[in-house]
């Protein structure tokens, strides 16, 4: 499945969530229930994924936590922020660098319509 076919199926699943349970939760319950959603797909999911940086040929582990990887190649941040902020369009865009993934959805839950919430970021796509 190409990066553009799972992002079609990843907002689809977004849209579920965000009609059943609307704007004003924490991100983890957009989280666990777009999980939920995607394994219902029957996609493979990898959750909190831990993402190291490497600096001067040293893998250092720095906190860095992937929302949801969806098949090894689109990466998934959540948010529940009043607005989207260039800080998290730049955050998501050095995840997908740090591990060589060509697209990422932004998605902001906390909107009354979701599709104004959702940023595609792509690298190198």
């Amino acid at each position: 499945m190409t990066e553009n076919e799972l992002s079609s199926k990843i907002i689809g699943a977004a849209i579920e969530v965000h009609k059943q349970l609307g704007p004003g939760l924490l991100e983890s319950s957009y989280e666990a229930c777009l999980v939920y959603e995607l394994k219902l797909l029957g996609l493979n999911i990898k959750q909190q994924l831990a993402l190291p940086i490497v600096y001067k040929d040293v893998k250092l582990d720095a906190g860095y936590r992937i929302d949801i990887l969806v098949e090894d190649k689109v990466i998934i941040e959540i948010k529940s922020v009043d607005a989207l902020a260039d800080i998290h369009t730049a955050q998501l865009l050095t995840y997908l660098k740090l591990k060589d993934i060509k697209l990422g959805l932004l998605i902001n839950f906390n909107e009354v319509l979701l599709k104004n919430g959702i940023k595609r970021i792509a690298n190198n796509l």
